[in-house]
């Protein structure tokens, strides 16, 4: 499998890079990232013209237009990793869908996925429960709160469809039974940390995922891509691969 990593000269794409130096399934197929010069990189998508069977993107959610016109356009499957899209950018990432297989994930650990799906059991289990999700990165992460703090949110929804979701407080009083609080922290160097607190009033469930190294962020999109290119159009996400669709 040959992949054009789009955000190569970003810290994910050289984690990935690393990823694809010893992959006995993947190999790189092309560079690009057009804030970083050298090394065979390319300013673009469109400046690549040979073969490949898929992209991950690594690169920034406001190039998801670029990203999926050029995808579109060679009909290739596309991983997307990156997070913090609008929703006109989440639009797009759909109706690329209809043309190709798209992956879209929060979060490309597998582990995460498994919390995903934790989170919604527990909700389920314990439908009078407070619960709140804790996240923290490194003090130079752009999108407030996470991806993956709101793809777990999203699973609470899932089995609490009155559920609303409020991103930290900033004012006073009482907390509202319906709530799904979420609060970010940003220090240091944290790769990523995110803790699911369900406090019933007599006991508490505290589900959690810790990252110790982005690797585990590139080995999981490599997986996704492996995943993608055997698919037809559509959209895909880790959910799909931990049914084992």
């Amino acid at each position: 499998m040959k992949v054009i990593i789009n955000g190569a000269g970003g810290r994910m794409g050289r984690a990935l890079r690393a990823i694809l130096e010893t992959s006995p399934a993947a190999e790189l197929a092309a560079m690009v990232d057009p804030f970083v010069q050298g090394e065979g990189m390319l300013s673009s998508l469109r400046a690549f013209t040979g073969e490949a069977d898929c992209i991950i993107d690594f690169s920034n959610h406001a190039g998801t237009a670029e990203l999926l016109s050029y995808a579109v356009e060679k009909n290739l499957p596309v991983v997307v990793s990156t997070t913090g899209h609008t929703e006109e950018e989440l639009a797009l990432i759909r109706d690329a869908a209809k043309k190709i297989p798209v992956f879209h994930s929060g979060n490309m650990s597998l582990g995460i996925a498994v919390l995903t799906q934790l989170a919604r059991t527990a909700a389920k289990m314990f439908p009078e429960a407070d619960i709140e999700i804790v996240e923290s990165h490194h003090n130079q992460k752009l999108d407030v709160p996470s991806g993956t703090a709101l793809m777990l949110a999203k699973a609470v929804k899932d089995a609490r469809p009155e559920a609303t979701m409020l991103v930290g407080r900033h004012e006073n009083g009482k907390r509202t039974k319906s709530e799904i609080g979420i609060h970010s922290l940003r220090m240091g160097n944290t790769v990523g940390i995110h803790e699911i607190i369900i406090n019933t009033g007599a006991q508490i469930l505290t589900l959690k995922h810790e990252a110790q190294d982005r690797s585990l962020f590139a080995e999981g999109a490599v997986s996704a891509a492996s995943f993608l290119v055997r698919q037809q159009p559509g959209l895909y996400s880790m959910d799909d691969i931990v049914r084992g669709e």
